[in-house]
């Protein structure tokens, strides 16, 4: 500390010696007061400094204490020169004894040893990456670690060491096996309920099959009654031909047994059974389809037919007089799985069903048209329409507005990310004339030998 002395006693008069002017004297006092100002400035910086450098290492102890990863710093001779306390606590070691230790010591085989002093102890300090080593833990049993090492420069650029983190490949390993079990736990789940809403909507169409399928399948079984007794009649008279009865005798026989108009009735009989037989076929080949689990199923199809098999089932199945209006053009080529349309289609027509089924006359219109290259359908009913708090939810898992147990909540949410695997877009919205209107947007099929991206160049 500087002294600082009253200049009339710093120097008596009579002790100046001589040849040197007051004056001098003076300016000699007045550039020691500058630089004791000087001094004390410099002083109080210095301790500015210095606080801030304590903040800044206790700020980068607390970062590097809290660090749940280890950590090590090692120099240009691969000796630890620092570490954290994660790593103390793992190797069971004091920060004073792993200080100045070579960082291979710090492994349980001889193998890591080998890999650690070959890539982390380098001249020229590249970055290392996921490396794995065994460890030696406090117990003397190996941790396989997963570490990262990145080169320490000094002022001129010249390579100090490495800074090493890394982490235990279990605890890695644990979340990634939990990661992925709770993966596929979450696709098992979202395949049960897919199938569990497919079966919901299959149910729908059971009904409507098993009142189509009683039509032919009961034309059939009357037509073959009636072969049955043909063929008595028939037996009967070839047995009195074949032991040579007298033409009279086969002649009353013959209008006995009415032959002539069993054969007449033959033909259309056959004819009836094979069209009622056929009819049946492809019902249950349209059931079939439907059913079938063809999620990478893609073919070129008619979406119109598609509409219209989807809204017939539906009507079958419906308990009130519910009128569906159709605008469709005669054809609409689309490529992907008709039976997961034909889901989705029977779903949009199962809801506008369920929304109007307060309404004195339940209606639905359907009209189709071809936009830019795509299918748009628009479905619009006479129900009450959709609340608009509703409407941001209403593609949403599990949400729904029907009562309980009328509806899982899953149907809009498995039509959506079917037409989306479609390439298309399935919105909601209030019409304008009221009632709710779903849009379903769909690419069309390109035209047979259109030209591909893939294709080959002249």
């Amino acid at each position: 500390m500087t002294l600082r002395v009253p200049m009339d006693e710093a120097l008596h008069w009579s002790q100046v010696p001589e040849g040197v002017g007051e004056g001098v004297w003076i300016q000699v006092i007045q550039k020691m007061e500058e630089v004791y100002n000087d001094l004390l400035q410099y002083e109080v910086a210095l301790e500015e400094k210095n606080a801030a450098l304590e903040a800044s290492q206790r700020f980068i102890e607390s970062v590097l204490g809290s660090m749940s990863d280890i950590l090590l710093v090692s120099g240009r001779d691969g000796a630890i020169e620092d570490v954290n306390h994660s790593l103390v606590k793992l190797t069971g070691r004091s920060e004073q004894e792993l200080r100045g230790q070579p960082v291979a010591e710090l492994f349980a085989d001889a193998a890591s040893r080998e890999q650690a002093t070959r890539i982390l102890v380098r001249p020229g300090g590249d970055p290392v990456h996921d490396l794995e080593l065994q460890l030696r833990a406090a117990d003397g049993s190996a941790i396989p670690v997963s570490l990262n090492g990145t080169p320490r420069h000094g002022p001129t650029g010249r390579v100090l060491g490495m800074v090493v983190t890394g982490r235990p490949v279990g605890e890695l390993r644990r979340a990634y096996d939990g990661l992925r079990e709770a993966h596929e736990k979450l696709k098992r789940a979202q395949q049960q309920l897919v199938h569990a809403e497919k079966m919901a909507s299959l149910g729908r169409l059971v009904a409507g099959v098993a009142h189509e399928l009683n039509n032919p399948i009961s034309f059939v079984l009357g037509n073959v009654y009636s072969l049955q007794r043909y063929t008595a009649r028939l037996a009967r008279y070839l047995g009195a031909v074949h032991r040579g009865a007298p033409p009279a005798e086969l002649a009353a026989l013959r209008a006995e047994l009415r032959i002539d108009r069993v054969i007449e009735d033959l033909q259309p009989l056959i004819e009836g059974t094979i069209e009622g037989a056929e009819r049946t076929r492809a019902i249950v080949d349209g059931l079939k389809r439907f059913s079938a689990v063809d999620r990478e199923e893609r073919r070129r199809f008619d979406l119109t037919a598609v509409v219209r098999s989807a809204i017939h089932w539906v009507a079958k199945a419906a308990k009130t007089n519910f009128e569906v209006e159709l605008h469709l053009p005669p054809a609409l080529e689309l490529e992907g799985s008709p039976g997961q349309l034909q889901q989705v289609l029977m779903n949009l027509v199962q809801n506008a069903h369920d929304a109007t089924a307060a309404q004195p006359a339940p209606r639905l219109e359907v009209a189709a048209r071809v936009e830019g290259g795509a299918a748009v359908l628009e479905f619009h009913d006479n129900g009450p329409g959709i609340e608009p708090e509703n409407l941001p939810r209403l593609f949403d898992p599990f949400f729904t507005t029907k009562p309980v147990g009328k509806g899982t909540g899953l149907g809009l949410a498995i039509s959506y990310g079917i037409v989306e695997r479609h390439g298309g877009a399935l919105s909601a919205a209030n019409h304008p004339r009221g009632g709710a209107l779903f849009t379903l947007r769909l690419p069309l099929a390109a035209a047979p030998g259109a030209a591909t991206d893939g294709g080959a160049g002249g």
